[in-house]
């Protein structure tokens, strides 16, 4: 190979025919030599005559330009040109690929997919064996080392992680390895605890090279509520320019869809790595937000998910006694204004009048009665989800509620009076309080030893009593009950609010206390104390990329883990839901620093471009026919004769073209007729949704690939098919993707699907919601299906039993999954006088095809390919996902079997018969 700069040449050995153009030149400018005069009389009946066919004694020079530059194309499309030639890599032996694959990686993974591509496809030019590991996701046996075309086949399945690795953990495999290799390490630009050490480690086996982004990372500070106004917090690593960052707030609005509630800038001064914004938003709308992004960066780290830390709730305070005391500690609310005015929007009024506000929790200290119009309000606002929580005192202590019966607003029954040192049921001496029992919302919560107890309200015995107390004294006494009311609860400490009965309000303890029942919030995440004997489950969860993901079926974290362990598969980011309150597990936390890797000087460092080599062979030798056919023209317009020339081309390129132009439709169609006739065509109805249709043609696609692979069925491409237009008796199967708008079709079409279903064809309505509808709820798919299929003439159905014909056409099969596993398959129910044949696992349904499938586990999405023939969407995961995959294709090879064989397998029943008779 010759390279000339950018250019290379992989046949040089042509370009020496460059030496020919001096000569070629010459024969070009040659003209024949001069006519010998000779006089002869004749010649004057010639004079006025014109000669149409003339030609010039000399070629002009810019015809003789072009054909130089013609040859001069053909020469050097022949010796083969490349741009960007790349040079053959000089690495031998062994080749560990290590990814960090974080949420940093994420901001430019399809850049780094791609150069991973690139440095497989050099290992498997020089044969080296390769091993892929992510830092995120270390392989706990060490490196396997495989050929790098096996490593090409997964890059589409691995992804970054929105977490770090683990420093003592990626430094104790490191340090593991065993044996000599080169290693490429394609960083994340950040720099991270024992980044050193692993590198030593690696240097000790061979070469090092780091592959590393020269663009900056960003990434958000959880949110912090200052002032009642939202703070944020935007990090970079690295500096060296003066720039700023959008940061949009997401959430819901009255209508309940998710947009951007409001946007803000955060500015970098030239050498900060930190910029700051503030947000001023009314409390309605800053309830509603549920995360803060940076705009335009795709990273975990860039999503700051919002939790009840910054939806301050509404608390409303009532007391029982005029708070005009003299002496402000004994008013009855004051120390919980102390406690809720930092976390909570506090608000006091009439009671008729807080209802009107709807606030999110209710306080009433030390208040007995209220009337009935009032009593019913309250009763109503506590079942819809409202939180009243009732502080005891004199007034309740004498009273007469709840005694006889319990009350509507009250947890407990209550005995008469109270209990106190030195009265009629009088202590020897203050009560302390119990460790919390299981269930309680407390539990977990550290107890002062000096928090006492000198006076309480008591509760009645009874069958609930244990069940509703959540916190207690010493001698087993109820401190705490609750009760759920409708969506709500009630809640009722039994001594007051202020220090009369206790010095509970005065302890750090009762703040905890109140955060526990979602009456405040506080603006950080708790410690790994505070969330002792909790569970939390996960929400939503963030990917590296920063997509909100339903959580799904992932199971519950315990407190202590939620605060104190490193995020990982276990514990990934998200939002996490206990009993009463809702914490945002973010990337970062308050304390979170970004830096760049500074990496030491011995160590090449590659950024992520990748020069593809172009071979512009094609293109040259294309330009070259171009220059020779202007050449063509520009000869014909010297003579005389591009008119001629131009009329006849023109002849050739419409002539063929005409017929189609007259019978452009009739072609079409009779073409379309021609292609699903001749061949096994599997088609799918057009919905009007392109994702979805896309997806059924993927799907399609790769169903018939695997009946090409593994049956004698080879079928055409798949087709799309308009029901309203479209001919279906042409094809044996239709796929129907069901979406909630999915249109209903006209009485024409009606009539072309009953005529399609009568004459054996088989139809699969797919409503892809076996996810959800598997549950028992109805789904939009499943009702516009209803809808759908009322016109239709569809037969009684029945769930697939288990010796139907479809269980066994190809494979023996009991279960039919595609994306989704465990919902319902239908399909045409059995006669009423249907008998299993002896000795057969099936019965003999009927003799026909069954016209309907019914199903929502969306099989085209675990059939759909794409165009490298690897799958298009995930199925589960790891071994059982594809396993899951596998039956999905089997599951559509039985059903195609199935439709083509019609009663074939179903009349196997009657093979013991005839051999029976044929003495066999």
């Amino acid at each position: 190979m010759l390279a000339l700069g950018p250019i290379a040449f992989t046949a040089p050995a042509v370009l020496v025919a460059l030496l020919a153009l001096p000569v070629l030149w010459f024969l070009l400018r040659a003209v024949p030599p001069a006519p010998l005069r000779r006089r002869f009389p004749g010649v004057a009946l010639l004079i006025g005559l014109n000669d149409d066919e003339s030609q010039t004694d000399k070629t002009p020079w810019w015809l003789l330009l072009l054909r130089m530059a013609a040859a001069v194309l053909v020469i050097l499309g022949f010796a083969g040109p490349i741009l960007n030639p790349q040079s053959e890599s000089t690495g031998t032996g062994p080749l560990l690929v290590l990814v960090d694959g974080t949420w940093a990686d994420a901001r430019d993974w399809n850049r780094r997919a791609t150069r991973l591509d690139a440095v497989l496809d050099e290992a498997s030019r020089d044969g080296r064996p390769v091993a892929l590991a992510l830092t995120t996701d270390l392989p706990p046996e060490g490196p396997q080392f495989q050929a790098a075309e096996r490593w090409k086949s997964r890059l589409p399945g691995i992804l970054p992680n929105p977490w770090a690795p683990e420093a003592a953990r990626l430094t104790e495999w490191a340090d593991a390895l065993e044996g000599r290799f080169q290693t490429y390490w394609m960083s994340d630009g950040i720099a991270r605890d024992g980044r050193m050490q692993v590198l030593g480690a690696l240097e000790s086996h061979g070469d090092v090279r780091i592959f590393e982004s020269p663009a900056p990372a960003y990434a958000l500070r959880p949110v912090v509520l200052q002032d009642g106004d939202i703070l944020l917090t935007a990090l970079r690593a690295g500096a060296g320019a003066a720039e700023s960052v959008s940061i949009t707030a997401h959430g819901l609005d009255p209508n309940g869809v998710e947009r951007v509630l409001a946007r803000t800038s955060a500015a970098f001064s030239l050498t900060g790595k930190t910029a700051e914004a503030k947000l001023t938003l009314p409390p309605e709308l800053r309830n509603r937000i549920s995360r803060f992004t940076i705009e335009g960066y795709r990273s975990a780290a860039a999503v700051s998910l919002s939790d009840d830390s910054l939806k301050r709730r509404e608390v409303a305070l009532i007391a029982g006694r005029d708070e005009g005391e003299s002496v402000a500690v004994l008013a009855p609310l004051h120390y919980l204004e102390q406690a809720l005015s930092p976390t909570t929007d506090l608000i006091d009024g009439a009671l008729e009048d807080l209802m009107l506000a709807n606030p999110d929790v209710l306080i009433m200290a030390d208040v007995a009665q209220v009337s009935e119009l009032e009593e019913d309000a309250l009763i109503d606002w506590v079942m819809d989800g409202g939180l009243l929580l009732r502080f005891a005192g004199p007034r309740m202590a004498a009273s007469s509620v709840s005694r006889n019966a319990e009350h509507p607003l009250m947890p407990v029954r209550l005995r008469a009076g109270g209990r106190s040192v030195g009265g009629a049921m009088s202590w020897g001496a203050p009560k302390v309080l119990a460790p919390f029992p299981e269930g309680s919302p407390f539990i977990g919560l550290p107890i002062p030893e000096d928090v006492e107890i000198n006076a309480q309200v008591l509760a009645q015995p009874g069958p609930d009593l244990a069940e509703r107390t959540v916190a207690a004294l010493a001698d087993g006494t109820p401190l705490v009950t609750r009760k759920k009311l409708g969506a709500g609860q009630v809640v009722l400490f039994h001594v007051t609010a202020n220090a009369e009965w206790s010095n509970l309000p005065l302890s750090v303890l009762f703040v905890q206390m109140l955060e526990r029942l979602a009456v405040s919030t506080r603006p950080d995440l708790p410690d790994a104390s505070d969330l002792a004997g909790t569970t939390w489950v996960p929400e939503q969860v963030l990917d590296a990329f920063g997509t909100v993901q339903t959580a799904q079926d992932r199971p519950g974290i315990a407190g202590e883990d939620l605060a104190d362990a490193p995020l990982s598969q276990q514990v990934p980011p998200g939002l996490y839901r206990g009993e009463d309150r809702r914490i945002a597990l973010n990337v970062t936390n308050a304390n979170t620093e970004l830096s760049a890797t500074n990496w030491p000087a011995r160590v090449p460092i590659d950024g992520l471009q990748v020069a593809r080599e172009v071979r512009l062979k094609g293109w040259v030798l294309s330009l070259a026919m171009i220059l020779l056919a202007l050449d063509v023209l520009a000869t014909l317009w010297l003579s005389g004769k591009l008119m001629r020339g131009a009329v006849a081309v023109l002849a050739l390129a419409v002539l063929p073209l005409m017929p189609q132009d007259a019978l452009a439709q009739e072609t079409e169609q009779d073409l379309a007729a021609l292609a699903a006739t001749t061949e096994v065509v599997l088609a799918h109805v057009i919905t009007g949704n392109e994702q979805v249709d896309a997806l059924a043609m993927a799907g399609l696609w790769g169903l018939s690939d695997k009946l090409y692979q593994r049956t004698t069925v080879e079928p055409a491409a798949p087709i799309s098919v308009n029901i309203e237009t479209d001919e279906l008796s042409f094809y044996p199967f239709l796929y129907w993707p069901i979406t909630p708008e999915t249109p209903l079709p006209s009485a024409q079409a009606y009539a072309k699907l009953n005529r399609y279903m009568r004459s054996g064809g088989l139809i699969l309505f797919d409503t892809r919601d076996g996810d959800i509808a598997r549950f028992g709820s109805g789904t939009p798919a499943g009702r516009r299906l209803q809808e759908l299929a009322r016109p239709l003439d569809v037969p009684p159905l029945e769930p697939v039993p288990e010796d139907h014909v479809l269980t066994r056409t190809f494979y023996l099969l009991q279960a039919f999954p595609g994306r989704y596993d465990g919902g319902s398959i239908w399909v045409e129910a059995a006669p009423a006088d249907a008998e299993q044949a002896e000795g057969i696992p099936f019965r003999n349904l009927n003799d026909g095809v069954t016209p309907v499938v019914i199903g929502g586990n969306d099989w085209a999405g675990a059939w759909a390919i794409n165009r490298q023939g690897l799958p298009s969407l995930p199925v589960g995961r790891g071994y059982a996902g594809e396993r899951q995959r596998e039956i999905a294709y089997r599951f559509g090879i039985n059903l195609i079997m199935h439709v083509l064989t019609g009663n074939y397998k179903s009349d196997q029943v009657h093979v013991p018969d005839l051999l029976e008779r044929l003495g066999q």
